[in-house]
């Protein structure tokens, strides 16, 4: 008897999340009850039921809500709140910034690298 491969739904929301990432895509939840965006990945959104929630990618365009410097001995980093394009909130950093440059309202783009073997969002200015 052939074994077949457990569905997608066997996996954590965290584990489809950074499997996503490992494959160069941003993912999201939508719940379809609450009819809106829904992160960090959860199992159960907002709507209270499970099978509301789908998984779609994002562009990763979104807009600065927030923003700080991090000042370290060995130099410093941006970190932002984005407001993405498709309706969720995401916590990450910004490269290619120069201190100064980044501010609330500023257009971004993500993409995906790897750091430390992970592979993790950051945001750029968009040009």
């Amino acid at each position: 008897m052939a074994m077949t491969p457990a569905p997608d739904t066997a996996r954590s929301p965290r584990a489809h999340f950074l499997a996503a990432l490992a494959e160069g895509r941003l993912v999201y939840q939508f719940d379809h009850g609450a009819g809106r965006a829904v992160f960090p990945p959860q199992a159960v959104g907002p709507g209270g039921r499970p099978g509301d929630l789908e998984w779609r990618t994002s562009r990763g365009k979104g807009t600065v809500h927030a923003c700080t410097e991090v000042q370290r001995r060995d130099g410093s980093f941006n970190i932002a709140l984005v407001d993405l394009d498709e309706g969720f909130r995401m916590m990450a950093t910004v490269v290619d910034a120069s201190p100064g440059a980044l501010r609330i309202g500023l257009r971004v783009a993500a993409r995906i690298e790897l750091w430390n073997d992970v592979h993790r969002v950051v945001f750029g200015a968009l040009a």
